[in-house]
């Protein structure tokens, strides 16, 4: 058998099982597991054939860019998965953190590496979907310059409001707003940040008027809900989950087609009548265009067992994100819809970033 033969049967084998974790993400330690077992049980049978240059990768280390700070979500999903994939690949794999640019300085370094395996990203939306939709000029095009691993991680975005505002439901803030066009305020992290570009596809889509108040950064328009001066915030799933669960904001609806664990008690938008608002803030392995295919199934494979890890699933309950395993055709398709989403919402709104 050829070893794109081999490639497409393993990613077959877990492709159901990976998109069914994706539409339930709480059914995901099942389906994980699933997924393993089939991919790797086709590896194993088939690594009789692998060309002998994909038997010996990896020979050195691995670098994996980071392109935001330590401690943030991105980082810390690195910093899990990393280590230990490198129980399966048999060679370290060095987190880099390369900040700048709002990521794009580290998503073109890799965009522009040897297609050898040992340069890999874990990016997020914001490097693969929303930059580029910002910023036509961009140095690098999310689908050309890059091949698609897995899809590791999401969480949802959670639309709180000021726990002073007179509404209980996304209907009531909709008609809210319909009565006070613009006069609601929606913070934001900054002026392209993606809560902003998820509170603009609402208004799109709610047929309603915020009036935006960008911060530099998240944290500060969370505080400032908690605090009453501002009305409302998309604000990313853990943060705004936990908030709510102490009291300190209200939590009206969750951008994902479940709901949260955390928040059992709080509709989806599809549930409240938002439909096509099932948006996840994506954390996912990309290596430079061109990997060659027996290099990304073996990563494939190393994603899935680490994310099989009792280290692994218990940081990821902890922070509230559900581990999804995607395959590469998959995650493939999803930033393709993701970066085609944002760029229709770009152009419509006009939002220039900071």
């Amino acid at each position: 058998m050829h070893r794109r033969s081999c490639v497409s049967a393993a990613s077959a084998a877990a492709s159901f099982t990976a998109a069914r974790t994706y539409a339930h993400p709480h059914r995901s330690r099942r389906a994980l597991a699933r997924a393993i077992s089939k991919a790797l049980v086709l590896v194993v049978a088939t690594a009789v054939v692998v060309p002998a240059a994909a038997q010996s990768w990896p020979s050195k280390p691995i670098r994996l860019i980071v392109p935001f700070a330590a401690g943030g979500n991105v980082d810390i999903t690195a910093r899990l998965v990393g280590p230990a994939m490198q129980e399966t690949l048999g060679q370290p794999v060095i987190v880099e953190n390369r900040l700048g640019a709002g990521g794009m300085i580290a998503s073109e370094m890799v965009a522009k590496s040897p297609a050898d395996g040992y340069t890999l990203q874990m990016g997020s939306n914001s490097t693969f979907s929303v930059a580029p939709a910002l910023y036509p000029n961009a140095p690098y095009h999310p689908i050309r310059d890059f091949t698609p691993i897995s899809n590791i991680q999401v969480t949802p975005f959670v639309l709180i409001v000021r726990t002073g505002l007179p509404v209980q439901s996304v209907a009531d803030l909709v008609k809210l707003a319909r009565d006070k066009p613009g006069v609601l305020t929606m913070g934001s992290g900054g002026t392209g940040s993606s809560n902003q570009l998820v509170g603009e596809l609402f208004q799109m889509l709610a047929g309603v008027k915020f009036l935006h108040v960008p911060y530099k950064g998240s944290a500060l328009a969370t505080t400032d809900v908690m605090g009453n001066q501002i009305d409302m915030l998309f604000d990313q799933g853990t943060t705004a989950g936990n908030n709510a669960r102490n009291g300190k904001v209200r939590a009206l609806a969750v951008s994902a087609r479940a709901r949260m664990a955390l928040i059992p008690d709080v509709p989806t938008f599809g549930e409240a009548g938002v439909k096509e608002f099932d948006i996840a803030n994506a954390t996912g392995l990309l290596g430079p265009a061109a990997l060659p295919p027996a290099v990304v199934q073996r990563l494939h494979a190393a994603v899935l067992k680490a994310l099989a890890t009792p280290q692994v699933k218990e940081r990821f309950a902890q922070m509230g994100v559900d581990a999804i395993g995607s395959t590469p055709e998959e995650f493939a398709a999803f930033i393709k819809d993701d970066f085609a989403r944002w760029t229709r919402v770009v152009q419509a709104t006009g939002i220039k970033a900071d």
